[in-house]
């Protein structure tokens, strides 16, 4: 029975070609949008899933609630992580980490071993606890896990590591040097299996965290926070009520009495600002998005819109199928009546029907899978990802099999049970109507389609300006024409006298040393700062100190409003300060230049006023910002002129090497660092632009076979029509009108809820564009244009179709 039921399928197929093609096509760019998304979805969730306490480590989030405004982070005072494990019978294991660059040891992160004269640029440098080993189990290649940080200056590389420096050797006991520091030589002492790909932390190289310290006193100070404390806890630990007991306990026991110690008036009014939450690490990746963090992250609400997406496009090809099998219900007809007339029962009807559903799924899912194999290395480049289809594991053909039968039952169920509805003496006699009771069912699926292309066409409007807008908005500093050279304070002292011989040559304009830059991933020094004479309680403001040099601004392109930049001639410039907009504005100064200011043991002096200049995301509202004079050797900022900017940078590489002749020359440009701080958005953008137009795509597939056979099932009207005296323009307008006003009403609908779900999205944005009534005007005539080209080739060939041979048959 099956194989008859088959054969019938196929010689269907083979009278329909276009339609069956249609069918497939649209079924198949669902399935691999589908597949595509699925994948990326999937890594996104396996996120620290692999260790094996997963389920029971955490990272500590400080929460600190200001004037309304809620903060989260997740740097803690150096002794939290001893706290908890000293105070709190729930933690089984805590340690600490932080990014190498705090340190002075770690910065440029500049790599070579003991007898090697060269130096490798080499990032993913942390510093960390012993037992940070503990909580991830990572394997241990070579070394001791239970020593391996236990002391000083020691340090855990990773396995691809070891084999790039160490090729085929054991390198414990090997010494190499950071940035050129021979005095702290930095001795290896394990060997870690690399990280999985899908874990938070992607660190290659763990320094020790034993005998650092910021400054005299930092590891006991509990006024200052820079590390990340990670938490394994005792399984059935009740989150909710350890959480309260640690803040509770920790205030009291520790914060209070340092805040006391330190002559601070009113700190109980201070601790009520505080917070504390423990988040899995299973969250981390996805979850942390209004956190501040060490290192860029995910977002799951990303993950939810791409979901969307491709179920939506899936549904779209869906509809395609419903509607193209309910529209050619009136040929199939007669076939169906004939079957019932010579015994066929309507199961078996329903049966044949939907094995004829789950073959163009099962094609449409070979060939899906086929488009999703050929388009995932353009996919992996537009994600950001490394996807594979995981074509050897044991689920998947099983999966593949479920899925072609259950979406191929999906579509095919309702068609199936109309169609063998028809009455045989109805149907005989020519008594039914030729697919005009499903015409209103057919009309919303195609609404639905349009509706939806719509929306994911406004979304991409919305998100192109907006990359637009950040990308070349008025930001208060020039991004553009600026050489970051890295690696410099290898050189120490001698930055100076290579910021001389760069300024010499005749296409730099400006050259500045500071590790400071106004791009994310660069430092930060968070400071309290309030006027002086007036007391931290009452006057403080959070806040940036930056240490820069005196050809900072003009290098940046900073605009001073007020006041003037620093200068090297000025001996008293080494108590000044120049502060942006933003301070002056929060700590209440409406006279700045020359008042003083202070973040509890340095005093300054303001002698200039900057114009505010976003140096984090746009997401973030610009926050006060001191600079001043100090020594950061970090980074060298090359402001160049002119066009022949091969020439000068070869010209800057021939005066490092004259500096530097065994550390090869590293250099970004500003602005590429800064288009990276929006890689997020780019990526979203990209993605929303493919899968909108795929969804268009699907959506005019199913509205060309519809309009074909809509064409088809008019065709001896329009021949009537035509012989008395109907044009071929107000032919081609009968046709065209209903699916015009199907677009019309999609349009209505999709407007104002693109507008709604892209304002809600657009809200993470402190600086934003506003949707102007052109991005509808654009998404409209779009759709519009599309759809009007794709049924003009079905209506035109049925308005110019001959009459005579359309009537002859009657």
């Amino acid at each position: 029975m099956l194989a008859h039921y088959l054969r019938i399928a196929f010689r269907n197929m083979s009278r329909q070609k276009m339609y069956a093609a249609i069918k497939i096509g649209g079924f198949a760019i669902g399935i691999a949008a589908c597949l595509l998304i699925g994948l990326l979805i999937r890594n996104e969730l396996s996120y620290d899933t692999q260790f094996e306490n997963a389920a029971n480590i955490y990272r500590a989030i400080g929460l600190y609630t200001d004037q309304g405004r809620l903060e989260k982070a997740v740097s803690f005072p150096a002794p939290f992580a001893q706290a908890m494990k000293n105070d709190f019978p729930e933690v089984e294991k805590a340690a600490r980490l932080m990014p190498a660059s705090l340190f002075y040891g770690a910065g440029s992160n500049q790599l070579r071993r003991d007898d090697e004269p060269n130096n490798t640029y080499e990032e993913g440098f942390t510093y960390a606890d012993q037992e940070l080993l503990d909580i991830f189990q990572l394997p241990m290649v070579y070394g001791d896990r239970a020593k391996a940080l236990a002391e000083p200056n020691t340090m855990v590389i990773t396995k691809r590591k070891a084999d790039k420096y160490f090729p085929g050797q054991d390198p414990v006991g090997r010494v190499m040097f950071l940035n050129n520091k021979k005095n702290q030589p930095y001795k290896i002492s394990g060997v870690i299996a690399d990280w999985p790909a899908t874990s938070h932390l992607q660190y290659d190289f763990l320094l020790t965290l034993k005998g650092k310290s910021l400054w005299g006193g930092e590891q006991t100070d509990w006024r200052s926070s820079n590390y990340s404390t990670y938490l394994q806890l005792k399984p059935g630990t009740d989150i909710k009520q350890f959480e309260k007991k640690v803040l509770t306990t920790v205030i009291e026991k520790y914060y209070l009495p340092s805040l006391r110690a330190s002559g601070q008036a009113g700190p109980e009014q201070e601790v009520k600002k505080f917070g504390l939450q423990v988040q899995p690490i299973r969250d981390i990746h996805l979850k942390s998005y209004d956190i501040f963090d060490w290192e860029p992250r995910g977002d799951i609400r990303f993950v939810w819109m791409y979901a969307a997406i491709a179920c939506f496009i899936l549904i779209i090809a869906c509809i395609n199928f419903l509607n193209l099998s309910t529209a050619r219900s009136a040929n199939r007809a007669k076939e169906v009546g004939l079957r019932k007339v010579i015994g066929s029962q309507r199961n078996s009807l329903i049966l044949q029907f939907l094995t004829e559903s789950i073959l163009y799924s099962c094609f449409a899912f070979v060939l899906g899978f086929v488009l999703a194999w050929v388009s995932l290395p353009f996919f992996n480049t537009m994600a950001g990802k490394t996807l594979n289809v995981p074509i050897g594991e044991w689920w998947m053909i099983p999966l593949f099999m479920v899925a072609a039968l259950f979406i191929g039952l999906l579509a095919g169920l309702y068609p199936s049970f109309y169609l063998s509805a028809f009455k045989p003496i109805q149907v005989l006699k020519g008594q039914l109507s030729r697919g005009s009771k499903n015409a209103g069912l057919r009309s919303t699926l195609v609404v639905f389609q349009f509706t939806t292309s719509i929306i994911l066409l406004i979304g991409t409007v919305v998100i192109y300006r907006q990359m637009q807008y950040i990308l070349h908005t008025k930001i208060g500093f020039d991004k553009d024409q600026v050489v970051l050279v890295q690696g410099a304070n290898t050189l120490g002292k001698q930055t100076d006298v290579l910021k001389t011989e760069l300024l010499k040559l005749p296409q730099v304009k400006n050259v500045s040393v500071s590790g400071y830059l106004p791009v994310k991933g660069t430092k930060r020094d968070g400071n309290p700062f309030w006027k002086e004479g007036k007391t931290k309680e009452e006057a403080a403001v959070g806040g940036q100190k930056w240490y820069v040099d005196d050809s900072y601004i003009p290098t940046f392109g900073m605009k001073i409003i007020a006041g003037r930049n620093f200068s090297s001639q000025l001996a008293s410039d080494s108590q000044a300060a120049v502060i942006n907009q933003a301070m002056a504005d929060k700590i209440g100064l409406k006279d700045p230049i020359g008042q003083k200011i202070t973040n509890g043991w340095e005093h300054f002096t303001i002698v200039g006023i900057v114009e505010n200049f976003n140096y984090e995301s746009m997401k973030q509202r610009v926050e006060p910002v001191c600079l001043a004079l100090g020594r950061s050797n970090d980074i060298v900022a090359v402001k160049i002129k002119g066009t022949d900017v091969k020439q000068v940078l070869a010209d800057i590489g021939s005066v490092w090497k004259s500096f530097a002749p065994n550390q090869p020359i590293r250099y970004t440009f500003l602005d590429e660092s800064f288009a990276n701080m929006y890689a997020d958005l780019q990526r979203t953008g990209l993605i929303f632009t493919c899968f909108a137009g795929l969804a268009i795509i699907v959506a005019c597939l199913g509205l060309f076979a519809l309009a074909a056979f809509m064409a088809e099932q008019r065709n001896k009207e329009i021949s009537i029509r035509k012989v008395l005296g109907a044009s071929t323009s107000g032919l081609f307008m009968l046709l065209v009108q209903n699916f015009l006003k199907l677009i019309l009403i999609s349009l209505v609908i999709a407007i104002p809820l693109g507008w709604f779900l892209m304002q809600k999205w657009l809200q993470d944005y402190i600086y934003r564009i506003s949707i102007t009534w052109d991005v509808f005007v654009i998404a409209g005539l779009t759709i519009l244009l599309i759809a009007i080209a794709t049924i003009c080739y079905q209506a035109m060939k049925a308005a110019l179709v001959n009459p005579i041979r359309s009537l002859r048959s009657e």
